[in-house]
């Protein structure tokens, strides 16, 4: 793919990924060199601004929710009145959602959006601590060997792992191969240069590395894998996250046990991130999480994280039963074809009102042939 220079002062552009990639990447090392401000608070001020803009979508996704609960006892009376049609019971949910205005997908954007974020992130955090491991092939290939004359590269403790320099070469076609190995001012814009690799230990987190896998906060569990303090307040944030959200269980609805598996499923996924991916991750994720536990108690209080296992705390009133909207039609039968409330009433009323005047003349009629 070719090579797109002086974007911006960046020496070393690659589309589409490095339109989405470099512009995190420089904003993450911009507030790193925030004076006063270390790796840590970096990620913690990155994870509030990426938070606050996309703060319009996930507020469209709590408003869905909220109007999908209250939609919940019409989706039941359905479920109850096609019991056992599951084809019928999608095409009249798919007609409620319709006829009161709500989009069921309208979650899925901001959640689409995380994912990239994520690997973006990942990709920065290993790039800017500098630290690059490598497999034996790779350190066998040519490809090395050419970037290893050409650039500083200085091989750490570790075997096969080396530090990629700050400054060098940016458009070198073994960085097709490597590009782990491009250095940091080749993908910085010209304000941000850095002198020195980035450092990505801190100090108030007891030295902490952000770049590797968080040792410092866990516990061995089995072989290599740790659990992470981190990681558990990731999940423990992202469970009440989930929770407060989440529909109030219901055994007639075949998408509630799905729900409620993912209540706990999500948070699981978490801890076991916590023992694979870098540190730095693991903060995104938990200010992003709290973040967002913050903004859905503004907007719509606990929601349904309460009753917790059976326990309801006196500062948490009980969830209220959402009033369910109204439904300007129903079945007579089942084929026959819904009809306005106005409009039977009319026709009810005009029904009514034309057997009354036929009532009094045949009584008319019965009193004169006594007569």
């Amino acid at each position: 793919m070719s090579l797109i220079t002086g974007f911006l002062g960046i020496e070393h552009f690659t589309p589409p990924w490095d339109l989405f990639f470099l512009p995190l990447f420089n904003l993450l090392i911009a507030v790193y060199q925030v004076p006063f401000f270390d790796f840590a608070l970096a990620i913690i001020v990155f994870t509030i601004v990426i938070r606050t803009i996309l703060a319009p979508l996930f507020v469209k996704q709590i408003r869905s929710q909220k109007e999908m609960q209250r939609m919940q006892p019409l989706i039941r009376e359905v479920q109850r009145k096609h019991k056992g049609n599951r084809q019928k019971v999608s095409e009249e949910t798919m007609a409620l959602y319709k006829e009161h205005g709500v989009n069921p997908a309208a979650g899925c954007l901001p959640v689409i959006l995380q994912l990239p974020i994520l690997f973006a992130l990942y990709q920065a955090l290993i790039r800017a601590s500098g630290n690059v491991a490598l497999s034996a092939e790779q350190v066998a290939s040519d490809a090395f060997a050419t970037l290893n004359d050409r650039l500083d590269i200085v091989p750490l403790a570790q075997e096969n792992h080396f530090q990629a320099p700050v400054e060098g070469a940016c458009n070198l076609p073994e960085f097709s191969q490597l590009p782990q190995l491009l250095p940091l001012n080749c993908q910085l814009i010209e304000p941000i240069k850095l002198d020195q690799t980035v450092d990505t230990t801190v100090g108030w987190l007891l030295n902490l590395d952000l770049a590797q896998i968080d040792t410092v906060f866990a516990f061995p569990i089995f072989g290599t894998f740790a659990l992470s303090l981190l990681a558990v307040i990731a999940a423990i944030l992202q469970f009440v996250q989930v929770k407060m959200t989440s529909p109030r269980p219901n055994p007639d609805d075949p998408t509630s046990s799905m729900t409620n598996t993912m209540i706990y499923t999500f948070p699981l996924l978490t801890i076991i991130w916590g023992g694979i991916f870098p540190s730095g991750l693991i903060l995104y994720w938990v200010v992003y999480t709290a973040y967002l536990v913050v903004q859905q108690y503004l907007m719509m209080g606990w929601g349904n994280l309460f009753p917790l296992f059976g326990w309801q705390p006196g500062w948490a009133p009980p969830p209220a039963t959402p009033e369910a909207p109204k439904r300007v039609e129903s079945r007579e039968g089942p084929d026959e074809p819904a009809q306005p409330e106005k409009q039977r009433a009319a026709s009810s009323g005009g029904s009514r009102g034309s057997s009354r005047p036929a009532n009094r003349r045949s009584g008319s009629k019965k009193r004169g042939r006594k007569r």
